[in-house]
């Protein structure tokens, strides 16, 4: 059973990149390109009658994460704190950046919110890319210090940084050299992604620029990512020993650079939506790769007093993670209802729609 909330809640989290990913692509399209008014309306357009739905994915995934890993919740939410607490302002900030633009026709409130919107898009998509690589490079669990463990050994808290700056230091930060840089990769490939949205859902004046954008940023992307991968070996010694072990994973990683190498055809593509099916699958395949690389673990432990918490230590008793995969069952049901319908009543280009009209 844990092995199955274990792909539950992985899946879940993958559709709220995917989807949410978009979200924040188009506000930082928004916040650098959109400089016209009518360019600003086809993105809000465009992303208007979804990114309310796609957060509570977010919200899902802790549901989950507070069903069937308890420990996993705790240790996090407390450890993480000070990253979530921002990662929730920004969250605030970006809804109401939405919400508010259309409320006063003035230029200077038009602005205020249009930056509120970018801004927090930005940060949103370099702190979830950063929380990536606290997960990858692993966290000091029991607060280890000079090979004493000052707490139990699922507890841990990270300030924001520390005075090196080194994800090997014996008291980490949440931002390292590190995990900076998979929040760089997460920032250029969530733009790429919500500019292929946009591209997507709008027949905006905008739509030829963000090709050309596109184009230019799979470099940074790929160079990007390349280095991400030698750089992993500083972080973990053996980094690929469970596609190693286990060859059928290399998919994963196939994947990854097939969406990643078939953006660099963006400019030719016939139809609209076949770059936004490469940049969710680039983001598929490397959310997946990650995962692979690490399980079971899902919270490496940076030393050697204290285990990594893992889908098994971490999961709630059997009897409860079995009841609850009927209740699973029927709101996947009325999930994938719900998410039918939206889609199929906002299909098609999005310019016409006029949210944030009141």
């Amino acid at each position: 059973m844990e092995l199955f909330w274990y792909i539950v809640l992985m899946t879940m989290l993958t559709i709220y990149v995917i989807l949410d990913g978009y979200d924040f692509g188009a506000g930082i399209i928004h916040l650098f390109f959109a400089k016209k008014e009518k360019d600003k309306k086809a993105i809000t357009n465009a992303i208007g009658p979804f990114w309310d739905a796609n957060e509570v994915w977010l919200i899902a995934v802790g549901g989950v994460l507070f069903f069937a890993f308890p420990t996993l919740y705790a240790s996090s939410f407390s450890g993480f704190y000070l990253p979530l607490i921002i990662i929730l302002w920004l969250l605030i900030f970006r809804a109401i950046g939405l919400e508010l633009r259309g409320q006063i026709n003035n230029t200077l409130w038009h602005t205020i919110w249009d930056k509120a919107f970018g801004i927090a898009s930005l940060l949103l998509a370099l702190f979830f890319g950063v929380a990536l690589g606290n997960v990858v490079r692993g966290v000091n669990l029991g607060n280890v210090v000079d090979g004493v463990s000052t707490h139990e050994g699922h507890y841990f808290f990270l300030p924001l940084w520390n005075t090196t700056f080194s994800p090997q230091a014996e008291e980490l930060g949440i931002i390292d050299w590190f995990t900076l840089l998979l929040g760089i990769i997460g920032v250029v490939s969530l733009a790429i992604h919500g500019a292929n949205w946009i591209i997507f859902k709008t027949n905006s004046d905008l739509n030829t620029k963000l090709r050309k954008v596109i184009f230019n940023l799979n470099f940074v992307l790929l160079a990007l990512v390349a280095v991400s991968i030698l750089v992993w070996h500083v972080i973990e010694p053996k980094p690929f020993h469970n596609f190693i072990d286990k060859p059928w994973l290399w998919i994963f990683p196939i994947l990854t650079f097939t969406g990643l190498f078939g953006l660099f055809k963006v400019k030719s593509f016939k139809k609209d939506g076949i770059g936004f099916i490469f940049s969710s699958l680039f983001l598929f395949g490397g959310i997946t790769t990650t995962v692979a690389s690490i399980f079971p673990k899902v919270l490496p432990s940076t030393n050697t007093i204290n285990p990594s918490l893992t889908l098994y230590n971490t999961a709630a008793d059997s009897y409860g993670l079995g009841v609850g995969v009927y209740w699973f069952a029927i709101a996947a049901v009325l999930v994938a209802v719900y998410m039918f319908i939206q889609y199929k009543v906002f299909k098609g280009k999005m310019d016409d729609i006029g949210y944030g009209d009141h």
